[in-house]
């Protein structure tokens, strides 16, 4: 079985390519794929050749971990049937290429312990719960606070002051540098940050992957507040530690997201408290993908691109 697949030969070496499938095995289903995301973080990494070492990792890759479809083929077991629409957070199906994300394909084979079966009605939005989910597993658990500063307008930052309103929290306010980013808010102040007076923020979270701010966020922090490290970052942080020091800084990375957390995603997406809507602002066709990437990554208009597999031709 193949499969029209995007793939990554090298840095800015982005083409569709056929690809053959690992047969599905026990416990597997397989999937259509109608949508797929687009990253403009790890992604960006890989496909700008900046990505740190990280297991699992290698060239010739397929990208993408943010795709929907339907289900077409499913083995006893699985609890699933075909015509069912799942998330699939990317798959490690290929037999000729590193599946450490899997996701931008015409078809995937993956277990079916990795999906989230999810409303039809959502259609291309399906893809964003990989980032809500993120944006979620950051704020909830022990020891964590809702964010009083977000520091970057993309869709992540977006996904944070959405989930923090829904959460019953007071809005927060968000930064960003660029004012096409400075548009689009939900309920919520968005300005740049040296138009924002205050020094006293309590729990900032960065999703901006940006270098050299952790001296710029100290700055702006109250005493004893926390940092939260939301985005990937591909070089080393520093920062001064007298500033941290007198502030008594706390520094908190957050991880990937886990099953239970896209579980609580798409329970508040159902119910209306969560809204998935204005977030992506372009689309394209998967035979377009060298394009689509390129324009995903360099374009700061940009929030989230998505690929049509269903007009792949």
């Amino acid at each position: 079985m193949n499969t029209l697949a995007v793939l990554l030969r090298g840095p800015e070496d982005l083409q569709l390519d056929t690809l053959a499938l690992k047969p599905p095995g026990e416990g597997d289903i397989v999937v259509s794929i109608s949508h797929s995301g687009i990253s403009t973080g790890t992604e960006k990494l890989f496909w700008s050749g900046k990505m740190p070492p990280f297991p699992g990792m290698g060239y010739p890759l397929v990208p993408g971990y943010e795709s929907v479809g339907e289900v077409t083929e499913v083995r006893p077991g699985t609890g699933y049937k075909p015509g069912d629409i799942v998330f699939v957070p990317g798959a490690d199906c290929f037999s000729d290429a590193f599946g450490l994300f899997g996701g931008a394909a015409a078809t995937l084979v993956t277990k079916a312990n990795r999906v989230t079966k999810v409303d039809s009605g959502l259609g291309a939005n399906g893809a964003l719960l990989a980032l809500a989910a993120t944006a979620y597993h950051a704020m909830h658990g022990p020891y964590k606070t809702p964010p009083d500063l977000i520091v970057g307008h993309g869709v992540l930052g977006r996904l944070l002051a959405r989930l923090t309103i829904a959460a019953g929290a007071p809005a927060p306010m968000v930064w960003d540098i660029n004012p096409q980013r400075c548009r689009g808010a939900y309920d919520y102040p968005v300005m740049r940050p040296d138009d924002d007076p205050r020094s006293d923020y309590m729990s900032v979270y960065d999703a901006s992957g940006a270098e050299g701010i952790l001296d710029d966020l100290f700055r702006r922090i109250g005493k004893g507040g926390e940092v939260v490290l939301a985005g990937f970052y591909a070089q080393d942080l520093r920062f001064k530690f007298p500033l941290a020091f007198m502030k008594e800084v706390r520094l908190r990375v957050a991880a990937e997201w886990e099953a239970g957390d896209l579980t609580q995603i798409r329970r508040l997406v159902e119910r209306g408290a969560l809204s998935l809507d204005g977030l992506i602002t372009h689309g394209a066709r998967a035979s377009e993908a060298p394009k689509a990437y390129r324009t995903a990554f360099t374009d700061a208009s940009c929030l989230k691109m998505i690929l049509n597999w269903k007009e792949a031709a």
